[in-house]
């Protein structure tokens, strides 16, 4: 089910041993869900790569991690090049790692320019505000969110993204709190009411 290398295994004791349980299994949901929607539509993706860039894509939301000047997704990407090279890979695939992470928060990428980095934006937009809820059917809902509650995850993504907009008022989580309505988003998200949670 999950990638079989060492940065994989890392990855995971990694955003285990900081990430809020809410927001760990939130790691792990977006990188099933991304690689079920990837699989859906034909995506080949490199399967190390999405799986350590979902596990650690919320890294910079952390007590441990929080930058008080960077966005929590460039803080984040930072620290997973640094992750990265530290498990052994080459600096490019360090830095792809850290820009999927960057990218997650910005405008859609297509998959045919970046797999990895769109299946992470389907997967965290679908979790966090409820985007594209065709593409995961209520029995895949029920099923994932037995294996990984969901812990109170939207009231907690929310606390923290509105921290970071206080502080970081410039934001890709700033605009999400101000401009996109991320409160009353994530309160209508099918996750959030899901009979599971």
């Amino acid at each position: 089910m999950f990638p079989e290398t060492p940065a994989a295994a890392a990855a995971l004791t990694v955003a285990t041993r900081f990430c809020s349980p809410a927001l760990l299994n939130h790691s792990v949901r977006s990188y099933l869900w991304g690689s079920m929607y990837g699989a859906t539509h034909g995506i080949a993706f490199d399967d190390e790569l999405f799986y350590v860039s979902a596990l650690l894509h919320d890294i910079g939301l952390t007590e441990a991690f929080d930058n008080h000047r960077l966005p929590f997704e460039e803080a984040g990407g930072r620290l997973t090049w640094a992750f990265g090279v530290a498990a052994g890979w080459p600096a490019e695939r360090a830095a792809r790692a850290a820009e999927i992470i960057v990218l997650h928060m910005r405008d859609d990428v297509s998959p045919a320019a970046d797999p990895e980095s769109h299946l992470l934006q389907v997967a965290t937009s679908w979790e966090v505000v409820g985007r594209r809820p065709e593409e995961f059917p209520p029995d895949a809902r029920t099923e994932m969110l037995a294996r990984y509650p969901w812990l109170g995850f939207g009231a907690e993504v929310l606390a923290c993204f509105e921290d970071q907009a206080r502080r970081k008022p410039s934001s890709a989580a700033a605009a999400s709190v101000v401009k996109k309505d991320m409160a009353g988003r994530v309160a209508v998200n099918p996750l959030e009411s899901h009979p599971s949670t």
